[in-house]
């Protein structure tokens, strides 16, 4: 006996029997009328044979009753065109998708393929693909007779190459390939005329094909954190580029780009830039963000006045020892990051209080530039021959203590010897080739609260450093740190600490005790779990980063957090919370972890 027509479990009940869970006639019914069908979310082990065959089959509803209202003309139904089968367990698709012939649009993501059938390459209607985070190791070369498809969106898979005769999708707007472990690119790609935005990021690149630059309509070029070390000169003839991604990789320089006369935002950061070329920066006219964190830059050349529609400014974490002061006249700035760097001539303090007030400052400094003509402070008349070596106006002007970039693996007693009676409030050993924390640097105990000892190879921390009680800075990166000391919680004042690029397998435990901590960077480590409880303790913790460690899961916990502004997790290998919410930034991943906190 059949349930009543009004009930709605009635597919569920008829399919009761079948392996999976199954798929209301209900929603295949309205499917016939609407043209779309979603069975995102269901657990669906594989896609039953009657969604495959919704337009040939004749309806079931045609069996049962012969006296049809206006409503129930199944004879009328439209051609399925919209077909979401997202967030299920499906392994495999059928060959049978090509009986649905006028599909626009197909969304398989976040389901567990391993490959796609040859068939899908006679949905000639088709327009938008989106097969990402699966696990794809290849793609059908049949895929590539799909000429209207126009969105295809393949990132975090498995792919290692691409089929040759890619180029052959001319209508193709946008195509997503990030994250996944392609080492070339097809050349046939230079045929992608029609691209508007193109993602490479998180792959294996070494090098782009110069052919890239064919792509005239390209306006947005995402390379992030692959292994490139230049960028093709012929990339500098995309007319059409406004926004390229370079950061994390392995550059040296700036690319030239002279004809990229809409570019708005170079983003290079983290990568191995030394030098800011001057020419190369007057071609750069139209930019409003500049990104070039976390680099090995000495100086910015006073070239960089010239961008004047520059809106965001970023050079975080290099090595630039002094600014041009007409930084300050660049009439739309509204944000300079400047922090990190061995700044002679602008006080942390400064540096602290927002962009507008280092503006004002720079400004008030273009008349009475004080810096001799190689760029150094003056040296005082006292400077004693003894003391050659040691930076005397740094000492009694700026309270610095300096001995950096001399690959030392000590530090010379003299440096020591003429801080006398001066309280040094700031030290910076930085790269250097230490191997342990200088041990003379319990002499600057009652002083000293800004240590910066990153870039060098100390592998453990000496109990000297502990007892520096004023400590509120302690820049320890890129070191071979395996722990902390547990001696390190005497240190109640301290306020920031940076750890990245060590090699701590465990988040170090006397973190959890430090009260005053409100930032903390611990990426790129191997730090394996994280305790959210702790962590909700300490209640003046906003930052947080913990990217490319080995973070197997995210405990839901760590949403109850609520003074974190800044929650840093991509490059680990837990699968939740997914790329898409960690792209929402810290107060959605922390509402995300909330809601998954078991009741």
């Amino acid at each position: 006996r059949r349930a009543p027509a009004g009930d709605p479990s009635a597919g569920f009940r008829r399919a009761a029997a079948e392996p999976g869970p199954a798929v209301p006639q209900g929603l295949i019914r309205a499917a016939r009328k609407s043209g779309q069908l979603n069975l995102s979310g269901r657990s669906l082990g594989e896609v039953p044979p009657h969604v495959w065959r919704i337009n040939v089959d004749t309806p079931e509803e045609a069996h049962q009753n012969l006296s049809f209202g206006a409503a129930d003309r199944w004879w009328e139904q439209t051609d399925l065109t919209k077909l979401i089968l997202a967030s299920n367990k499906l392994r495999c698709l059928s060959e049978d998708v090509r009986l649905l012939p006028a599909l626009t649009v197909l969304d398989v993501h976040d389901n567990q393929l391993t490959s796609l059938p040859s068939a899908l390459g006679q949905l000639e209607n088709l327009q938008k693909l989106d097969v990402s985070h699966n696990k794809l190791q290849s793609i059908p070369e049949e895929l590539t007779q799909l000429s209207r498809l126009k969105s295809l969106l393949l990132h975090h898979n498995e792919l290692s190459h691409l089929p040759d005769g890619f180029g052959q999708l001319v209508n193709l707007e946008e195509l997503d390939l990030s994250n996944n472990q392609l080492t070339d690119i097809p050349t046939s790609f230079a045929l992608l005329i029609n691209l508007v935005r193109l993602n490479l990021a998180s792959n294996q690149l070494k090098d782009l094909p110069a052919d890239i630059s064919a792509m005239k309509s390209l306006r947005q070029l995402d390379c992030t954190k692959n292994y490139l070390e230049t960028v093709p000169s012929k990339l500098a003839t995309m007319a059409s580029l406004e926004q390229l991604y370079l950061r994390k990789n392995k550059l040296r320089s700036l690319p030239e780009l002279p004809s990229c006369k809409l570019l708005k935002e170079l983003h290079a950061g983290e990568n191995q830039i030394e030098i800011l070329n001057a020419e190369n920066l007057k071609q750069l006219n139209s930019l409003s963000v500049l990104e070039l964190r976390d680099n090995k830059i000495k100086s910015v050349p006073d070239e960089i006045t010239l961008l004047q529609k520059l809106e965001r400014l970023d050079l975080a974490n290099n090595d630039i020892s002094r600014l041009p002061y007409s930084l300050g006249n660049l009439p739309q700035l509204k944000f300079l990051a400047l922090e990190g760097n061995p700044l002679r001539t602008i006080r942390r303090d400064l540096l602290q209080k927002g962009t507008q007030e280092l503006l004002k400052y720079l400004r008030s400094r273009i008349q009475d530039d004080v810096t001799s003509p190689n760029g150094e402070p003056p040296v005082t008349a006292m400077t004693l021959p003894s003391e050659s070596r040691v930076n005397m106006h740094a000492i009694t002007s700026l309270k610095l203590l300096e001995y950096s970039e001399k690959q030392a693996a000590v530090i010379p007693d003299e440096m020591f010897d003429a801080v006398r009676s001066s309280p040094v409030a700031s030290v910076n050993f930085s790269k250097n080739q230490l191997t342990g924390v200088p041990p003379r640097i319990v002499e600057l105990k009652d002083s000293v609260c800004d240590v910066n000892l990153g870039f060098n190879k100390i592998s453990s921390i000496s109990l000297e450093l502990c007892v520096l009680h004023k400590l509120t800075h302690l820049d320890i990166r890129n070191n071979f740190l395996t722990s902390l000391p547990e001696e390190m919680e005497a240190l109640t004042r301290l306020q920031i600490i940076n750890l990245s690029f060590n090699r701590c397998k465990v988040f170090p435990s006397v973190l959890y005790r430090l009260p005053a901590l409100e930032t903390i960077l611990l990426s790129n480590n191997q730090v394996g779990s994280i305790d959210p409880l702790q962590l909700k303790k300490m209640e003046k913790l906003g930052t947080l980063d913990l990217q490319n460690n080995d973070l197997l899961q995210v405990p839901p916990e760590l949403g109850n957090c609520e003074t974190l502004r800044t929650l840093l997790l991509e490059g680990n290998p837990f699968r939740t919370p997914r790329a898409a919410i960690l792209a929402k930034g810290t107060a959605a991943v922390l509402e995300y972890l909330r809601s998954r906190i078991p009741a």
